[in-house]
């Protein structure tokens, strides 16, 4: 998993992927998002070839948040073809974020 930094990166990594990513905007203080950290790493291993997942730090790029308008964190964010399909915000079980995923490549 990586943790991208500034619009050039994301750009390249979120906006220009051939398959869908899920952007996980985190902050190093919030204890829900370490608490997201095993679950992202079991299904970025699980899911490698059908999903690229990615990790935004909102503190050290407030452009980005500013931009996807985000007002609490974790905020999952769901992106294909560059555009985002889907949202979730708060600590979120492996199962919902898998149902999420499936309702993007249905």
């Amino acid at each position: 998993m990586k943790i991208l930094n500034g619009t050039e990166e994301f750009t390249q990594e979120v906006i220009k992927s051939e398959k869908p990513v899920l952007v996980d905007f985190f902050a190093e203080w919030c204890g829900p998002c370490k608490a997201l950290i095993p679950t992202l790493d079991e299904l970025s291993s699980e899911l490698k070839d059908e999903l690229k997942i990615v990790k935004i730090d909102v503190d050290q790029n407030s452009e980005l948040a500013t931009k996807y308008e985000i007002r609490g964190i974790p905020a999952l964010f769901f992106f294909k073809n560059g555009e985002v399909k889907s949202f979730m915000s708060g600590l979120q079980s492996k199962e919902s974020i898998i149902q999420e995923f499936n309702k993007i490549t249905a």
